[in-house]
């Protein structure tokens, strides 16, 4: 099967509103709707680096649609296309029916259309997923916006996929905590009633310490936290101790969940996913950790490639 049979068995078919052009041209053609703009997000994983390398395809698609999810999530915008950059050690027909049913079922619950891309051979399984999607104009949320007084909020569970990717490791695929590094649930529902109301906002995949660092760096002030307020599930504290949990909560990274900001007097939306307060904004820089009110000293810079 060479690559453009593949593209045509796999991946071909696709369309949706919007699409004027979709695979099998040199480039998508694609019509935003009028008063909208247009916000792009593109993320690669690589095998052994990402994932481990024997993981299912059907989660290795779904992740990495997901993770995108939670960029456009994170910016309040609502999915439209994506494209797909497929680099294959060997092109077997098996893995690539789980592949494909794994990015249809990520992609499906947002009508999220796949418009094109490229498929090559390599020594390494990497994908690359790009989404186009759109925003009413002027309301996209961005990092930049936080301010002193504001509230810091984050929804789900922290800590989870850390715990899960963990398990994984030690040679377990199955469970809650499993399923949350595998198969990551971007909070697009909750991003899109951000719009208008939250002053910044992050999705978490380096760790929250370390992402909800770089809010506040882009938006020129600190915060406090309060550990005993990280929301844990209970799978999680199960099968870890407190000190492991909150390790994992605060550097685990992975969880994509989002964390964002709200002025005080704001009310938090209720779309059916958990919010949970954790802190506050406030002058100055960096987080301040505090554990049942006691200042803890923590520090953490998030996964960092090429260190």
């Amino acid at each position: 099967m060479d690559e453009f049979e593949l593209i045509q068995k796999y991946f071909a078919g696709s369309s949706g509103p919007g699409v004027v052009t979709g695979i099998g041209d040199d480039g998508a053609v694609l019509q935003p709707r009028s008063g909208r703009e247009l916000v792009a997000v593109v993320d690669t994983l690589v095998a052994d680096t990402h994932f481990p390398a024997g993981t299912d395809p059907y989660d290795i698609a779904f992740r990495a649609v997901a993770v995108n999810l939670s960029d456009v999530a994170a910016m309040a915008a609502t999915p439209r296309w994506m494209t797909l950059a497929l680099t294959l050690p060997e092109a077997r027909a098996e893995w690539l029916e789980r592949f494909a049913a794994g990015m249809r079922a990520a992609a499906t619950p947002y009508e999220l259309v796949l418009v094109g891309g490229d498929t090559t051979s390599g020594e390494t399984l990497v994908i690359t997923v790009q989404i186009i999607a759109d925003v009413p104009a002027g309301q996209a949320v961005t990092r930049a916006g936080a301010r002193p007084g504001d509230q810091v909020y984050v929804s789900g569970h922290v800590g989870d996929a850390a715990g899960g990717l963990e398990l994984i490791k030690a040679g377990s695929q199955e469970g809650h905590l499993a399923g949350r590094f595998l198969r990551p649930d971007a909070r697009v529902v909750l991003g899109q009633a951000l719009q208008g109301l939250a002053t910044a906002a992050i999705d978490i995949s380096d760790g929250l310490y370390a992402d909800l660092g770089k809010l506040l760096a882009a938006s020129g002030a600190g915060a406090v936290i309060e550990l005993s307020d990280l929301p844990l599930s209970p799978a999680l504290q199960q099968q870890f101790d407190a000190d492991v949990c909150r390790r994992f909560a605060l550097s685990g990274g992975d969880d994509y969940e989002l964390c964002f900001t709200l002025p005080a007097a704001s009310d938090v939306p209720d779309c059916g996913t958990r919010v949970t307060r954790i802190g506050e904004v406030v002058a100055g820089t960096g987080i301040e950790c505090r554990l049942q009110g006691s200042l803890v000293d923590y520090r953490d810079s998030g996964y960092l490639h090429f260190q």
